[in-house]
């Protein structure tokens, strides 16, 4: 079995002078950075007093899924002969947040919206789907239902 490590680096930015002398005395804007590689703004969810501009870890979160599905969907595609030129996934992750403010993701609903080029494919290319589901790294780490609702097309040429 291989071993992998992934360092990154969170630093908040948000000190306005008191530091974090009271809930509101702070902003929760932090940078996200690994070497080599673009920054990424974070900061909360509105909904705790987070920028709404910059990336929460919901977001990332929920991105995490479905990017790592969408890798073993191209690979899964490539390796069976089925040509994709676009695809894009509207995913939605659903968080509930208890009364003492923790809270946990309950679901993630990945909608990608895929198109190939093989009209005889078509059927392959939904399954493979499940496939990509049962290999992603993220989905296989989580304690909730992720669920894949699929809509593929035909590039049409006319």
């Amino acid at each position: 079995m291989k071993k992998h490590e992934y360092q990154i680096q969170v630093s908040w930015t948000g000190n306005l002078g008191e530091g974090t002398k009271d809930y509101k005395s702070y902003s929760r804007n932090h940078e996200i950075k690994a070497a080599g590689k673009s920054v990424i703004s974070g900061s909360s969810d509105p909904s705790f007093r987070g920028d709404a501009n910059r990336y929460n870890p919901e977001d990332l979160f929920v991105s995490t899924l479905a990017s790592c599905h969408m890798l073993w969907y191209l690979h899964s595609c490539s390796a069976n002969k089925i040509t994709i030129v676009n695809y894009q996934d509207d995913a939605i992750g659903t968080m509930l947040e208890k009364e003492d403010g923790s809270g946990a993701f309950t679901e993630v609903v990945l909608r990608p919206t895929v198109t190939i080029l093989e009209n005889d494919k078509k059927d392959l290319a939904i399954r493979l789907h499940e496939e990509a589901h049962e290999k992603c790294f993220i989905a296989n780490s989580v304690n909730f239902p992720v669920r894949c609702e699929p809509l593929i097309t035909i590039k049409n040429d006319n």
